[in-house]
């Protein structure tokens, strides 16, 4: 599999600003997937950044690298599945654990994501991997637990109630 942007809209359930993978580079069938970020000056994250300021405070945001690795294990398990995907089911991240940031990411750089399956439990995924700029790795996952949920029951249909929703999402 190597779709092109078109098939990545497909699979995620996500849409312009917040894809934050390019381009798939490598994909072994419920194993393995690499993608392609690149971070440029253009992205919301630096809009109201003033021009002045040191180089260092134009690193990408991390919460933004932890999505794009978050959305290229999504395409990884999603295209494992199938033509049909996830169905009506929502993909999410259920837990990070031993995440480590090692480097930084700025604008003109290209993020390299690597994810590896670990363990498929029905609407489960265990999976780790690392993500890289140049040869330098500057995320390192552990472990990321993913989970998929009937779409209606998380996008709050009108079958959906608070009663529906897990615990920690009820206020």
């Amino acid at each position: 599999m190597r779709p092109g942007y078109a098939q990545l809209l497909a699979l995620l359930p996500v849409r312009h600003p917040m894809v934050l993978v390019d381009r798939v580079t490598d994909f072994a069938h419920g194993d393995t997937i690499e993608t392609a970020k690149a971070v440029t000056g253009s992205e919301p994250c630096y809009q109201d950044i003033a021009d002045d300021l040191p180089a260092e405070r134009y690193a990408y945001p991390r919460s933004m690298i932890l999505e794009s690795f978050g959305q290229s294990a999504a395409l990884l398990w999603l295209s494992s599945q199938g033509p049909e995907g996830a169905g009506d089911r929502l993909p999410m991240v259920g837990r990070l654990r031993h995440c480590a940031f090692t480097g930084s990411a700025f604008p003109g750089d290209v993020i390299r994501h690597r994810v590896t399956v670990e363990r498929l439990v029905e609407d489960n995924a265990f999976m780790t991997g690392e993500s890289r700029v140049g040869d330098q790795v500057i995320l390192t996952v552990g472990s990321l637990i993913a989970v998929a949920r009937p779409a209606a029951r998380v996008t709050g249909g009108a079958e959906a109630s608070a009663g529906d929703l897990p615990a920690a999402h009820q206020r």
